[in-house]
């Protein structure tokens, strides 16, 4: 006898007694379990599909990306392959965004959309997948129910720049599933098209976000549960229930090392990638004790919003030197405690091989390398609260057999946790509706948040509260003083008001600060048209020329340099740069200027068509015939 008591047989007539006949076949159970899934899931999450590109990574990633709004061809995919833009390598990350872009533009309802299908997908994958491991349909669909509603999936749903996160889990079930499919093998002839599945579903993973590096870790605790492959025995409670499980195989540990040899290999190849690929990164200086005492409240933090999901930020500030050493090592402690639990009542519990999951896959995440400007954040547990929430379900499973809770309370208990789930999951989407609002609630429940600041006032800029902004920069400046975006919006607001020289300073300040290519672009060529106004006309021509040199497609750069050509009378290369500005990115006041230029070199037909071009992008041109004026008289 198990724990509870009951044996497998007995289980099953329980169930025939409980359980509506229509639950009753295995695949009736498995068919209503998804489409369950997949509804709530896309009902709870259809608000997001309203919602605005984010203002933090979504202009990097997809709309001023020039590669991605050029969608799927042949050099979009040459690029997605060789860049390490945004210091990452995720080549079918990418890829993914520029077919969204090919078919939904500059709409991102499209995005949206893609991102809530494949939360979906990956939630009725991990409940088939949990169901054919371990035979028992309503603890898998209680572990995927978790993992669709929890609020702390938000942000890697609600974000479109995480569409890597989604993605990647995608890819990542996929390689689970092929590995289950793998472990069966009946015959050798299958044996290496199976491995080779398992493979190129690790490869693809590995291509859309280095975080499923931990991948053949992750497999060898799946070896010891639920495919028992090590030939443990635990249980009668965690015996399989249904034929549609996968038999154990006895082998030893080694051989099972030994399998995974080739995914090992992949796992060294992606760090070394990445490694690289952050090698420019602005990276936190900050010593090793600093790294692992986050690193412990981070464990914690994660652990406290698995199951009190409140407070859910976008970025939540790295605390540096303030980190507090009595809670590291509180955190370290109980972090201790829990593991030795673990490790005690594996052969009784055997689903607490969970919390070795959680521990295990959020290792790349938690910071021991400092690269971003963050703590924790919400999205690096996608993947690693599956163990939680597997622990939380086989428990509770545990305890209601074991004290033999009727089924109606079980039903009832269920429904209010995953209505409540609900409920949290609908308040955290409704934030993600607006720039504004998203990033006002950030603030409201962190401190010390100057990237925060920083995208609030981005966010009130795009809605033309420029003054209402500049107060934001200020606080995020002085928060961080190194702070290349306020600085940048400082100077660029210096630059509106005309104070120039006020402008260039901060402009040279951005060069110093920042090592990342939009920064330095935007400050040269700012700098460029603070020059030009001052008539500082050399200084301008080599400030644009910088610029271009940074950013080939930089199409306020050639303007600039047709503007200073224009003024020193070279027509003919005035006409030749502003032809450049405007085919890279269309504007009023580009054709405006072009137009004016082929007038003075003659070509009127030229300059009646350009003029035309203009007219055709707005229905009033006086702001930019205006803005034009200004340019030419200086």
């Amino acid at each position: 006898m198990g724990p509870t008591g009951l044996n497998p047989q007995q289980r099953a007539a329980e169930s025939r007694i409980f359980e509506p006949s229509i639950f009753q076949s295995p695949q009736n159970r498995r068919l209503i379990g998804c489409l369950l899934l997949a509804l709530a899931t896309v009902a709870l999450y259809s608000p997001v599909a309203h919602a605005p590109f984010l203002n933090y990574d979504d202009a990097i990633h997809v709309t001023g990306n020039v590669h991605v709004r050029a969608g799927v061809n042949w050099k979009t995919v040459v690029w997605a392959f060789e860049t390490f833009e945004t210091s990452d390598w995720h080549p079918i990350t990418w890829l993914s965004h520029a077919l969204d872009w090919q078919l939904f533009g500059a709409d991102p309802a499209g995005p949206h959309t893609v991102n809530i299908l494949i939360h979906a997908a990956n939630a009725v994958l991990l409940f088939l997948l949990l169901e054919s491991a371990t035979g028992f349909a309503w603890r898998s669909l209680s572990v995927a129910a978790l993992f669709a509603l929890h609020p702390l999936n938000v942000e890697s749903v609600a974000w479109i720049s995480e569409r890597k996160n989604v993605l990647s889990m995608f890819f990542f079930l996929l390689a689970l599933a092929a590995y289950g499919w793998y472990v069966r093998r009946p015959k050798v002839g299958r044996y290496v098209g199976r491995y080779l599945a398992v493979t190129l579903a690790y490869v693809f993973a590995l291509m859309t976000k280095a975080q499923v590096i931990t991948f053949p870790f992750a497999l060898l605790l799946l070896d010891y549960w639920p495919l028992r492959r090590l030939g443990q025995s635990f249980g009668q409670s965690d015996a399989i229930e249904s034929e549609a499980a996968i038999a154990p195989v006895r082998s030893s540990l080694w051989k099972l090392v030994w399998e995974k040899a080739p995914w090992f290999a992949l796992s060294a190849v992606s760090a070394v990638i990445t490694m690289r690929a952050e090698a420019n990164a602005t990276q936190a200086k900050l010593p090793l004790w600093i790294h692992l005492a986050n690193a412990a409240i981070s464990y914690v933090k994660y652990l406290e919003k698995a199951f009190w999901p409140v407070n859910l930020a976008v970025v939540y500030p790295h605390p540096g030197f303030a980190v507090s050493i009595p809670a590291a090592a509180l955190s370290a402690v109980a972090i201790l405690v829990l593991t030795i639990l673990a490790v005690i009542f594996r052969a009784r519990r055997p689903f607490f091989v969970g919390w070795f999951w959680f521990l295990g896959t959020l290792v790349p995440m938690i910071g021991l390398v400092q690269i971003s400007v963050h703590a924790m954040a919400d999205r690096y547990a996608y993947i690693p609260l599956l163990g939680i929430f597997v622990i939380v379900s086989w428990g509770a499973a545990d305890l209601v057999e074991r004290w033999r809770v009727p089924t109606s309370v079980t039903a009832v208990a269920t429904v209010a946790v995953l209505l409540a789930l609900g409920i949290a999951l609908h308040r955290q989407v409704s934030f993600w509706g607006d720039n504004v609002a998203l990033w006002s609630h950030t603030l409201a429940i962190t401190q010390g948040n100057y990237t925060a600041e920083d995208n609030l006032a981005t966010a009130l800029i795009a809605q033309g509260r420029i003054e209402e902004a500049m107060p934001h920069f200020q606080r995020a400046r002085s928060l961080r003083p190194d702070d290349a975006l306020a600085t940048l919006n400082i100077a660029t607001y210096e630059q509106m008001r005309g104070n120039y020289k006020a402008a260039l300073e901060d402009y040279a300040k951005v060069m110093q600060f920042t090592k990342e290519p939009s920064f330095l672009e935007n400050a040269r060529v700012n700098s460029g048209y603070a020059h030009y106004s001052l008539k500082q006309y050399d200084d301008a021509k080599r400030d644009f020329e910088a610029g271009v040199r940074q950013q080939p497609w930089n199409s306020p750069a050639y303007r600039g340099l047709g503007l200073v050509a224009q003024r020193a009378g070279d027509i003919a290369g005035a006409v030749t740069n502003y032809e450049r500005s405007v085919e890279l990115q269309p504007s009023p006041v580009g054709y405006l200027l072009l137009a004016h230029a082929l007038a003075l070199a003659g070509q009127a037909d030229a300059a009646r068509d350009a003029q035309s071009q203009a007219a055709r992008m707005t229905p009033d041109l006086s702001d930019d015939i205006a803005t034009v004026k200004q340019l030419l008289r200086n």
